[in-house]
């Protein structure tokens, strides 16, 4: 059985020859069990030495494959190239920074042999900041409470994919992706083992706080139309307000007489009001920019440089 293993890599270059050489040494583990392995590598634009590094780790092992972006992409621009260009019966997903244990893909394969199409590392959260460990599990309380597929808190990228699910997941040609989101819709048996959190291996993360509440909000979106529904349904409810608040200024009027209008009243409804309606609009602003993407149907990337002869990364 061939096994493809797919890493995204954006400005790793420090640290991409120890992450092949401990991928290599799983794949000479794997190697008498009857399992091949390929390594797909997609260069995400970086502004580093990854590109020239990719090139000379394919110039020494024939296993390697490598496509690099003309741009940087983002890290769904990356996932979804490398899937294209994976070739093998089963897939694992995993970043190059070595955050994600290479030693676990033998347990990866080992359970995919038990029948499971998705074998999923999730992470524990064991050294993370007390602040990130609650916004992520109050985020993930919350997100599970409107999208239609369930989001596991610390389950990432890292997993073993059989081809059906790969394919399943090539089939979804949306152009805004939440893979996280894909993994989980497209379904298929399953199982999920929990590892410690790993350093990396050099550099600084990419993602920074703002980028994470991006990539969040993408998620909240992707996969229901609940905030346009909520959005509804808020306005009804102040339409019930402005009518009962109209029936009693009408109401007092008839009894006391004809007051003069208070000032902060009217301010403060004005004021909440002009809020509410820009949050709306924010709402469905945002739907119709996703509209707006996938009725252009550009490529999801576009490649400057590869060793493997594909047409797929043509593909919208």
């Amino acid at each position: 059985m061939l096994i493809s293993i797919v890493a995204p890599c954006y400005n790793e270059e420090a640290v991409l020859d120890r992450f092949h050489e401990e991928v290599q040494r799983v794949a000479d583990e794997l190697l008498p069990l009857g399992h091949d392995m390929e390594f797909v590598y997609v260069d995400d634009g970086s502004r580093d030495r990854t590109l020239a590094v990719l090139q000379r780790l394919a110039d020494r092992d024939s296993r390697v494959r490598y496509v690099s972006f003309s741009r940087n992409f983002g890290k769904e621009a990356a996932l979804l190239a490398g899937l294209r260009h994976a070739s093998g019966d089963s897939v694992v997903i995993m970043d190059a920074d070595l955050q994600h244990p290479p030693e676990l893909i033998k347990r990866m394969v080992l359970l995919r042999g038990q029948g499971h199409d998705q074998v999923i590392a999730r992470r524990s959260r064991t050294g993370d900041r007390l602040t990130r460990t609650l916004t992520a599990r109050l985020y993930y309380r919350l997100v599970n409470r409107l999208v239609d597929v369930e989001l596991v808190d610390g389950v990432g990228d890292f997993r073993l994919l059989s081809r059906r699910v790969v394919d399943a997941v090539l089939d979804l040609t949306e152009y805004n992706r939440f893979s996280k989101g894909l993994f989980a819709w497209v379904g298929f048996p399953g199982t999920t083992f929990e590892y410690e959190n790993a350093a990396r291996g050099a550099g600084r993360s990419s993602w920074s706080f703002r980028g994470l509440l991006n990539y969040g909000l993408d998620g909240l979106l992707s996969f229901n139309n609940r905030p346009l529904r909520a959005a509804l349904w808020l306005g009804t409810a102040l339409l019930g307000c402005a009518g009962l608040y109209t029936a009693w200024i009408v109401g007092a009027a008839l009894v006391h007489g004809v007051r003069t209008p208070g000032y902060v009243t009217i301010i403060t409804a004005v004021t909440a009001l002009a809020g509410v309606q820009m949050v709306m609009l924010g709402v469905i602003g945002e739907y119709t920019g996703r509209i707006y993407y996938e009725v252009k149907g550009r490529p999801h990337f576009l490649v400057k440089a590869t060793n493997v002869d594909r047409t797929k990364d043509l593909i919208p």
